[in-house]
This record gives C-alpha cells, structure tokens and sequence, in this order.
C-alpha cells in the first residue's frame, strides 16, 4: 500500500563549486550537514558548478554536481568556499555571476577561506565585517577597503551574512539552527572541537606572527613556551642566550617584530586563553601562565579584549560568535521558510 507521509521541508544548503576548490572547503561543511542528518534529518545539500559540469578539485579530484547554479531553486544556505590559488585565478566573472544568482535565492550566505573575495567582488560585504584565513587577510583588506576585515576571528556573523577562516562554519550554523546538543553530536561523531568560537583567535599561542630565524632566538622562544610562568626578563633571556640584552631585543625586534617583554607577554595571554578553553578557572589559568594573581589576568583581559576571563570562558563555551551585528543583510535575498 501506496504511504500518503509528507516528508517535512529541509533546509537546502547549496554549496558554489570551481575548478581549483579546496576540498577540504566543501567537503568539510557538507559533511557536518550530513552528519547533522543523523540526529535531524533537516539538511539536504547540493553542489552546484557555473555551468553544471564536474569540477577539478585542489587535490586533482573531479566532483560531479547536482546542477547549475543559474538555474538552482532557493536555499536556505549557500556557501562559497575558496582555493588555494590567487583569487585572480578562481575569482572569475563566472563564479561571480552564480555566486550573485544564489545570493538572491538564500536566507543566508557564508564564506570559506578565501571565498569571501567572491563575496567582496559582489559588494555584499561592503560596510560590514568579514574574515577570512590570516594568510589571505591582509590582501583582501587591502583590494576591498569598504570591508572591516577581521584578520583573526574564527568566523564573523553579520546579519544573514557570515565569513569564516576555516570550516569551523558549519558547526556554528547547525547549532543557530538546532541548538548546543545537536551541534556538540556532530562533532563527536566527527571527531572535530566544537568550541572553537567565532571570535576566537586563529592562532595558537606559540604558532602565530613570524616564526624565528636564528637558531638563537629558536632557543630562547623554545626556553619561553616550555615554562611561561617562569619569572621571564630581558636579562635572564638574554642570560640564557649568552647574548647582551641590547643584542637580544634587536634579535626580537628583527625576526619577531617585538620586544622580548611583548613576546612573554603575548605567550603568556594565549597560555591563560588556552586554559580557559579547556575548562580551567580564572585562578588556574593566572597561575599557570604566570599572572601571579586573577587580578592580573584579569586586567590582560580586559585591555586586550574588552571582557573579563570569566565572561571570555563563558562566550566561548558554544559555538556561537561573538562577533555578530544584527542589521538585516544588505543585499536582498529571497527568504527561505
């Protein structure tokens, strides 16, 4: 006997697709999708190409489509991931010009990576914030100066339009849709963080900004990270060196484009922040990255972010960015029910 079910509507997330993609762009949101689908079978997503041909992906991989993007129905979702190669290669008036279709046929719109210079060639992030991987941060500030660019925010939600560094994205898109708990089963069943928040640095401590050159300065940052809460100055640093301190700071100023105090300190706040991810108290996470005191880390805090570690620890304790504006999207799209 024929079933007369009515299964219900699903959130239909179109995923832009291009020779040269990133695999890991698409593949990565698609798959916390699906998996979403485990516990709410909510998602259906689609890979769409410019001309509804397979595409060549960054690993060699050719990716079959459900469909071109100029002729797709509306969506819920349309995510735009980027590639490894300069946007001047894979930014094309094609991809612009589906990329421009499904912005008016979605309730939302998301980048990856470097996809968000899709999006700043449609104009969509002008007047608005937007990030994207730190290594392509400074360039795309520079080709689109109507963007605030945020070089070190995991992802940034404004209004219905949200950019990403990383696939990190689709974690926080499930939660908005479904909450804490279905969010946290993805990335279980993932085997992924779930609690790498929108306004959370990029980079860990000890591997962002310029790396050492001189074996010297690799000893002396190395002596650093392995016991941050040690008593650290110039010239105990410069002790340990077998260096003057003179020499030292010119040394750090050099290759790591600050004084040997900024570095410790900077250490010691990613140190104290890393601790607070991983469920640690204020008290804890002081001692541990050589505050002295949660008065001490507090004040870091607070004059580097804005916020008290007790309200950093709670913020980031979900998915869900910080960084968010609530104006509605400036570029019109079709709503999606």
């Amino acid at each position: 006997m024929a079933s007369h079910f009515t299964a219900p509507h699903r959130r239909r997330v179109g995923i832009l697709v291009f020779d040269g993609v990133k695999m890991l762009d698409f593949a990565g949101p698609a798959e916390v999708f699906v998996e979403a689908n485990q516990t709410v079978p909510d998602y259906e997503v689609v890979l769409l190409s410019v001309d509804g041909r397979a595409v060549q992906t960054s690993i060699g991989a050719r990716i079959e489509v459900g469909g071109k993007a100029a002729e797709a129905e509306a969506f819920d979702t349309v995510v735009i991931p980027g590639s490894e190669l300069p946007p001047s290669s894979f930014v094309t008036p094609e991809v612009i010009a589906a990329a421009r279709h499904l912005s008016w046929h979605t309730r939302r719109l998301a980048s990856i990576c470097s996809g968000a210079f899709v999006l700043a060639e449609l104009g969509v992030f002008d007047g608005r914030r937007a990030t994207t991987h730190w290594k392509f941060a400074a360039d795309l500030a520079r080709r689109y100066p109507a963007i605030a660019v945020d070089p070190d925010a995991i992802f940034v939600r404004d209004g219905n339009l949200y950019s990403s560094a990383g696939v990190d994205l689709a974690l926080a898109l499930v939660e908005e849709d479904h909450g804490a708990d279905v969010a946290r089963r993805v990335a279980q069943a993932l085997v992924v963080y779930m609690q790498r928040a929108g306004g959370q640095s990029q980079f860990s401590a000890s591997l962002s900004g310029p790396a050492p050159r001189s074996p010297l300065l690799r000893s002396v940052v190395d002596l650093i990270c392995a016991d941050p809460a040690y008593p650290h100055t110039v010239q105990t640093l410069a002790t340990h060196a077998r260096v003057s301190v003179r020499h030292l700071t010119r040394l750090f100023r050099a290759e790591l484009e600050h004084s040997p105090a900024e570095y410790v300190a900077f250490i010691r706040f990613g140190v104290a922040r890393d601790m607070l991810h991983a469920g640690h108290n204020v008290t804890e996470a002081a001692m541990a990255a050589g505050y002295g005191s949660s008065e001490a880390l507090r004040r870091a805090f607070v004059a580097r972010l804005g916020i008290s570690p007790r309200k950093y620890q709670q913020r980031f304790r979900s998915t869900r960015s910080t960084a968010v504006s609530e104006p509605a999207f400036a570029h019109p799209m079709t709503a999606v029910s």
